[in-house]
């Protein structure tokens, strides 16, 4: 038999030869060289079967891939498939092309779905053994479930990212400019100073630019696989447990339900109403119905729309379409946010303005050299027309424009986007600390800016642990000694409905002393206990003796779920719901009694239930309804579970707490100006209930005041109405995710910037909608995960207030950052200015000049940029959308520092040396030294905008506090030993006690000046400056 399809295999390669063969005495020698390459091939395969589908594909002519054999003019190449001996008659190949090709007629052959599951060593029921040998094997035979990354960028790419920056760019032509100068003006052994300490400094900037944009793009690497972890429910052993994606392997049993990302290929063993959302593969926005008869593939990275089913895992990793496309595909983590943007923008404005200056300057200096007005140190003119000789022109012009140039050097804030780098980085790891993972950066600050928050109630304002606390049988209120006194035929029922119609499960060990587990929802768990503990449900006994003919899926829309069923004895179909209370009653005429009567339900009783309902849901009760109806075959024939003439089984209600901590939390945010809204699916009174509780609603307040409204009366409104009336919400009750979205669109118009919670699927069009997403860690669908920007791991209300206060302290830290940055280059500016067009000279070198720039800019950043939130944030209002970015605060702060350094160092310039009697060169070390020990002690003042004792809390920030450090140690080796470098003169003790004193008086300076208030109103906005509003805005 092998040597048959040896030589028919070989046969079929021949005549698919891509070069025309002629069966000639020229030309036999090619077939022959077929012949005897397969032989061999054959032959050192002997142990080896060729793959099923394979041979079929010969076998079946119709069916023949060519893709299978691939031959060309110089090789031949045949997959020949090595099986596993652990699992014959499958391998790897044939389960890939299996659910790539979507061939029922292929999974026939291969036994269907149960024969699939055998070969793989699977039970369809319980899975695989699961245990370490087991596991180690399947990996051996068909790969692990993970995916092969592209290489990551390496650290010598965003280097050479940094070289293309345009500030750089201009940084490094003005330091040719002035290295060429320097050797010009003063030879090679001293004129590389000021060009060569540009190039040092720009290559430090580069440097630290680099490193951190290095270490970003790691952590967003170590993010992105965190938010790949998803963990999925698999059954082995016959126990329903979580595992994460990646312990995933080729047999397993794995549950599905709305929201799911479907985690690898496989075969569906069993689903109701499964629809599968394939457009991340196939871009059909049409959802795909599941079935086992028609269509039973499932493709990984696809998204359950709706149902619920179990699927037998048959390729995982890089076997898989998804893993193929996702190996292709690299996270970009160098997202420009918002913020990012508009510091840029600044960045080049003032470098414009820097241009500018140095363009007066420049034109000033030539102006009054060639007019004769300069002198030399001899007390001569330095030009006197033909007198002067073109040597000492050249020179001249040189040193002019070299002072031209320092100007530009310290009219840059490269450290500006550095800063907000910075920032953004450290925040985003500190909040992944505080369980809050980013997905997008811009989220980071945009939190700071939130008007309003929008958060659902189930998990984030509760802890999502469900008891059940109150039952009810009919109208009859039973206690927990009570049970065993209801009617063994309505107890049948109760078993039924709770049962079968669930997305959840039962498991018992069958080991001694053991307990039930209990899988699903919280909702589902805490029911399934119930039925079992309390009412002595036997799972295994209600699925033996009934059939599942179909269900209708819960979803938030629907808020129940129905299920159509066999009795295998007698064959009567029966009929269950479960789902929200009043809506549950409303399709019931009857109820049962405790004896199991049937009865009608009145008017009377049906106000009875109203209040029941009410009653539970006053007590924060969740309040579940169950009913039952006969059905008979003529209208089971339509297939669907009818809706109507139900008989009432009874009520439960479900107590889930509130999170301990969540109403001091939304007191945080009330206090910080920020609105919180609560959007539930919860009925009107249980939503009240909680929202008093947690603090969201005054406990007078009534509801008929504007603060309490169902979704669909919300939806109902006008968009005039619905836009007056939004303020006024605190909590919508009965809500779907329409509502929701229509919410955060009508706040979005009002102005507001909202945040919004989410878990299920349909909140994804309401998370893309907000400003800032923020799904749920923990019961969230991977749908809203990936729809949202900032994931909450902890799905805490409280960790949601954590992101709002690290937001504010981002776009915070950039603000002191900007503030002490641009207090610095007015200073600079006017003093080179002054002195240029006074003295025709610049009292502070390049050297100088870019050693201030380092302090300012790269440790400047570092120091401030990582100053963690305080409690003061979140007692002021939120920064609106249009506010600008350097406020009337700001400018008043960086003004007073600026006048006072510039009053300061001014007066040294012209009276220093008859001040103190000193020569030129220590009176410009004096000059440089009070430089920059002002801006190390304004780095104090710019720690805080408003609050006037800088120091507190300094003792936290180590780093602040190593930063002003290592400055004050380099600024005294840079003046004691670096003098011909930095063109200084040593200072003795006295002197250095005058500049620190000038330096220190920056502090009462700005102690006095946080005293002035300022109107709110952008200064700008007086002078109708358009330029100018743009620019700091």
């Amino acid at each position: 038999m092998f040597q048959e399809n040896m030589h028919y295999l070989c046969m079929n390669i021949a005549n698919d030869f891509p070069v025309e063969v002629e069966i000639s005495n020229k030309k036999r020698w090619h077939f022959a060289f077929v012949a005897i390459y397969c032989s061999r091939a054959f032959k050192n395969k002997a142990s080896t079967k060729v793959s099923p589908l394979l041979v079929s594909s010969y076998s079946h002519g119709a069916d023949y891939n060519p893709r299978n054999v691939r031959v060309s003019t110089d090789t031949i190449a045949i997959d020949v498939v090595q099986e596993h001996p652990l699992f014959s008659g499958i391998d790897q190949s044939s389960l890939a092309k299996l659910v790539k090709d979507k061939s029922v007629d292929k999974l026939a052959n291969l036994g269907g779905v149960h024969g699939v599951a055998a070969s793989l060593k699977s039970d369809t029921a319980n899975g695989i053994n699961g245990d370490p040998e087991d596991v180690a094997c399947r990996h051996e035979a068909f790969g692990t479930n993970t995916y092969r990354k592209p290489p990551a960028k390496s650290f010598f790419i965003f280097v050479w990212e940094s070289f293309k920056d345009p500030t750089i760019i201009i940084l490094l032509f003005c330091a040719a400019l002035s290295l060429g100068f320097g050797m010009k003006e003063h030879g090679l052994k001293e004129g590389w100073y000021d060009g060569g300490s540009i190039f040092v400094a720009v290559f430090l900037v580069i440097a630290v630019s680099s490193i951190s944009n290095f270490r970003q793009n790691r952590q967003f690497d170590k993010l992105s696989k965190v938010s790949k972890n998803i963990p999925v429910e698999a059954v082995r052993k016959g126990r329903r447990q979580q595992i994460s994606i990646f312990e995933i392997v080729v047999g397993d049993v794995i549950y599905l339900k709305i929201g799911d990302q479907v985690p690898a290929d496989g075969i569906l063993l069993e689903g109701h109403s499964l629809q599968v959302d394939e457009s991340s593969m196939t871009g059909e926005s049409d959802h795909v119905e599941i079935n086992l008869s028609q269509y039973p593939f499932l493709i990984s990275g696809t998204k359950v729309a709706d149902g619920y089913g179990m699927m037998l895992v048959t390729s995982v990793g890089m076997n898989t379409t998804w893993g193929e496309m996702m190996s292709e595909i690299s996270r970009d983590s160098n997202e420009q946010t918002p913020l990012q943007e508009r510091l840029n923008k600044l960045t080049s404005s003032i470098g414009k303005v820097g241009l500018l200056v140095a363009f007066l300057v420049l034109v000033v200096l030539l102006v009054r050299y060639f007019t004769g007005t300069t002198e030399d140190e001899n007390g001569n003119k330095e030009f006197n027309g033909n007198k002067t000789s073109s040597n000492n022109v050249i020179n001249a012009v040189v040193g002019i424009v070299a002072a031209a140039v320092t100007i530009v050097v310290v009219a840059i804030p490269e450290g500006l986007p550095l800063a907000v780098t910075l920032t953004l980085a450290y925040s985003m790891k500190r909040m992944m600390a505080d369980q809050a993972m980013v997905r997008k950066l811009s989220a980071c600050e945009t939190m700071g800016s939130a008007t309003t928050i929008c958060t659902d109630k189930t998990g984030t304002l509760t802890l999502n642990k469900m008891t059940v606390t109150k039952f009810f049988l009919g109208k009859e209120h039973m206690k927990a000694e009570s049970h065993t006194t209801i009617s063994a035929k309505v107890l049948e029922l109760f078993h039924l409905g709770v049962g079968l119609n669930t997305t959840g499960s039962v498991f018992k060990s069958s080991e001694p002393c053991s307990s039930f587990e209990f899988s699903g929802s919280p909702t589902e768990k805490s029911i399934l206990s119930w039925a079992v503990m309390e009412l002595n449900m036997d799972m295994d006994q209600v699925k033996r003796n009934f059939n599942i003919l179909h269900v209708e899926a819960f979803n938030s829309e629907k808020k129940k779920s129905g299920v159509l069923i066999k009795n295998t004895t007698d064959g009567t179909i029966h009929a269950h719901w479960k789902g929200a209370a009043e809506m549950i009653s409303k399709m019931c005429s009857h109820y049962y009694d405790l004896e199991g009567n049937i009865k009608t339900l009145e008017e009377s009783d049906k106000e009875e239930c109203d209040r029941i309902i009410e009653g539970m849901a006053a007590s924060s009760l969740r309040c579940i309804a169950f009913a039952h109806k006969q059905v008979p075959k003529a209208e089971h024939m339509h297939g669907n579970v009818p809706d109507n003439s139900f008989i009432l089984l009874g009520f439960v209600g479900l107590k889930d707490p509130c999170r301990p901590g969540v109403k001091k939390a939304v007191e945080y945010c009330q206090n910080a100006g920020v609105n919180i809204k609560m959007i539930t699916g919860d009925n009107v009174f249980t939503a009240k209930a909680i929202a008093t509780e947690c603090g969201i609603l005054h406990p007078n307040q009534e509801v008929d005041d504007g603060a309490v409204i169902e979704g669909e009366e919300f939806r109902n409104l006008t968009d005039e109405v619905r836009k007056e009336r939004v303020e006024k919400i605190r909590v919508m009750a009965r809500s779907s995710p329409f509502d929701k979205l229509l919410m955060v669109q009508c706040l979005r118009k009002k102005g507001h910037v909202v945040a919004v919670t989410g878990d299920g699927t349909n909140d994804a069009p309401a998370l893309k909608e907000a400003d800032i997403g923020l799904s749920m860690g923990i019961q969230g669908t991977e749908v809203a995960k990936e729809s949202s920007d900032i994931v909450i791991l902890d799905d805490n209300f409280s960790s949601i207030v954590t992101v709002l206060k690290w937001g504010r302290c981002v776009y915070n830290n950039i603000q002191k950052f900007i503030q002490f940055q641009l207090t610095v280059n007015v200073a600079a500016l006017v003093i080179n200015f002054v002195a240029a067009v006074s003295a025709g000279e610049v009292p502070l070198t390049a050297v100088q000049l870019l050693w201030v720039n380092l302090i300012m800019d790269t440790l400047g950043a570092l120091a401030l940029a990582t100053e963690k939130p305080t409690k003061e944030l979140m007692k002021k209002k939120p920064v609106g959308r249009t506010e600008p970015l350097i406020t009337n605060v700001m400018w008043r702060n960086l003004m007073a520092q600026a006048l006072y350094q510039i009053a300061v160092l001014l007066t040294l310039q012209f009276k220093g040396e008859s001040i103190f009697a000193i020569n030129e060169r220590v009176n410009d070390t004096l000059i440089f030294n009070t430089f920059v020990l002002c801006q190390v002690f304004n780095e104090f003042n710019a720690r805080s905008l408003e609050k006037k004792n800088v120091f507190e809390g300094i003792h936290k920030n180590k780093l602040f506090v190593a930063i002003i450090g290592i400055t004050l140690v380099l600024q005294v080796v840079i003046v004691e030993f670096l003098k011909k470098f930095a063109n200084t003169e040593r200072l003795n003790w006295g002197q250095w006690g005058i500049c620190i004193g000038f330096a220190a008086a920056s502090w009462p300076i700005g102690w006095v000046v946080k005293c002035i208030a300022v109107p709110e109103r952008p200064i700008f906005s007086y002078l109708r400056l358009n330029y100018f509003r743009a620019l700091f805005k």
